[in-house]
């Protein structure tokens, strides 16, 4: 299908005041979608509809609309997914006896696969940040990032009111804060109806319970000084293993991954700034989580981190990293990491080192390989590719 459609209605003087729709076809893998119209005088009002879902109306303030990801003012944000939409069409004057005649252009922008930069973890004034969700939005963008999400302390109000920023993603979330360890929990406006539990048996029903509702976990800075993961589940999705500025907590989270690696836990990572007021030495997208995905949508975003199709790097600037497997060949290059060093770390630990690009034959010996970029300290890290 063309990415660009045009339609043309007749409105005559006896449907003057009334409304009515216009159909049209949403394709497969639709990221945003625009509608223009035009006509000679009058005014006629628009707006649109999903299959069952009222997407928003402009009246005739608007001569182009956008539906999707990045929808216009007025409209919600929403996964267009294949199916009929409709044009709401109000036709408030039709100042000639004859009618008129209103053209539609239609345009469809496919979704690109693409690399985008994101910070998993910060908190707004609904807990104890400064700032308030607009805000923090604002600067997430300011500093370069594509997605942020928002994961203030066992409150998710916020997810009924995140703000519209053009090209920022903001995923739904919050942050399960027990004693016993922290999770953010993601992809959901209201995973649970009470956190108040406190045995193992409780925060089991508990993750079950999330799951089962479609919400993705993390467990948030396992090694903390102040707030560890002490629980014996490890029924959680993705292991934050960099919280912050690099210090000694997020090493042994490393390690903690690493070991867990080696039982054959094929858990993706992530990384986060857990941003709260300025003034202090945690910075927003300090590190990022840098994910290829088939979109900019929560969900795709999500998807891609879930399949280990993401790195951390320590800012939105920070070292850029791919790896891919060719045949028996190993395929790594490192960009935007001048005077610094990558390794490649396997199961039978450190087995190669290298500064920009690397090509290196996979042993059968290996069951899993991933790579670290360092100056003084760890400056990005990727998920780990196993070897079947």
């Amino acid at each position: 299908m063309s990415n660009k459609q045009v339609m043309n209605i007749h409105i005559t003087k006896e449907q003057e005041g009334t409304y009515f729709t216009l159909p049209f076809e949403m394709p497969e893998n639709t990221e945003n979608c625009t509608i223009r119209y035009s006509y000679a005088e009058g005014v006629v009002d628009i707006g649109a509809q999903a299959p069952n879902q009222f997407l928003g109306w402009s009246g005739s303030n608007k001569k182009e609309i956008t539906i999707g990801q990045h929808p216009s003012k007025g409209y919600y944000k929403k996964e267009l997914s294949a199916g009929t939409y409709e044009i709401m069409i109000g036709a408030y004057k039709i100042p000639s006896e004859n009618g008129l005649d209103v053209t539609y252009e239609i345009e469809y922008q496919p979704k690109v696969a693409r690399w985008l930069s994101g910070d998993l973890h910060m908190h707004s004034t609904a807990s104890d940040g400064q700032y308030d969700t607009y805000v923090l939005a604002k600067k997430a963008k300011k500093v370069g990032l594509d997605f942020i999400a928002i994961t203030d302390h066992n409150n998710f109000s916020e997810n009924f009111y995140l703000p519209n920023i053009e090209q920022l993603t903001i995923i739904m979330g919050v942050e399960w804060t027990h004693y016993m360890g922290h999770m953010n929990i993601m992809g959901l406006p209201a995973p649970f109806e009470s956190f108040v539990l406190n045995t193992e048996e409780d925060m089991a029903n508990f993750i079950s319970d999330v799951h089962s509702k479609g919400a993705i976990v993390t467990a948030n800075h396992p090694k903390d000084n102040g707030c560890p993961y002490l629980w014996s589940s490890d029924d959680y999705d993705l292991f934050e293993i960099w919280n912050g500025p690099m210090r000694p907590s997020n090493m042994r989270a490393i390690q903690m991954w690493h070991e867990l690696l080696m039982e054959g836990k094929r858990v993706p990572i992530v990384g986060g700034s857990d941003y709260h007021r300025s003034l202090h030495p945690v910075f927003l997208g300090h590190p990022t989580t840098r994910v290829f995905a088939k979109s900019n949508s929560q969900e795709d975003i999500l998807e891609g981190i879930l399949a280990g199709n993401a790195y951390v790097t320590s800012s939105p600037k920070g070292p850029h990293i791919e790896m891919n497997v060719e045949d028996k060949f190993l395929n790594i290059k490192v960009e935007k990491a001048p005077f610094m060093r990558a390794e490649l770390i396997t199961n039978l630990g450190k087995v190669h080192d290298f500064k920009k690009e690397a090509k290196v034959e996979i042993q059968p010996e290996w069951t899993f390989a991933y790579v670290i970029v360092k100056a003084i300290r760890v400056q990005a890290i990727t998920n780990a590719v196993w070897f079947d």
